[in-house]
């Protein structure tokens, strides 16, 4: 089964960045349109942004031109660039594969990301 481990998370000023990482275990992952996802408190979790297998990506309107997603497939590895990070950034992101089934790989913990003064 596959596990997602995310990382990279904390406690950034407004304006400032940070670089999330999400390590899956299985080579399954390469196959997968994956994507980071967020959930703040109070809220349903969001899809923010994803990258298909050919490594187009799209993004939600709220961190469009901020947010960059990558992956490595040799890593199975995806990640996310935020920049110009706001407070409404704030909440746990996970990553997972963007399905419209609900199958989803087991979540993994999430890493918190806090913006704040």
């Amino acid at each position: 089964q596959v596990q997602l481990v995310e990382s990279g998370g904390g406690l950034v000023q407004p304006g400032g960045s940070l670089r999330l990482s999400c390590a899956a275990s299985d080579i399954i992952f390469v196959v997968n349109t994956m994507g980071w996802y967020r959930q703040a408190p109070g809220k349903e979790r969001e899809l923010v942004a994803f990258i298909n297998t050919d490594g187009i990506t799209n993004y939600a309107d709220s961190v469009k031109g901020r947010f960059t997603i990558s992956r490595d497939n040799t890593k199975t590895t995806v990640n996310l660039q935020m920049n110009s990070l706001k407070p409404e950034d704030t909440a746990v992101y996970y990553c997972n594969r963007v399905t419209s089934g609900g199958h989803y790989f087991p979540w993994g913990q999430g890493t918190q990301v806090t913006v704040s003064s």
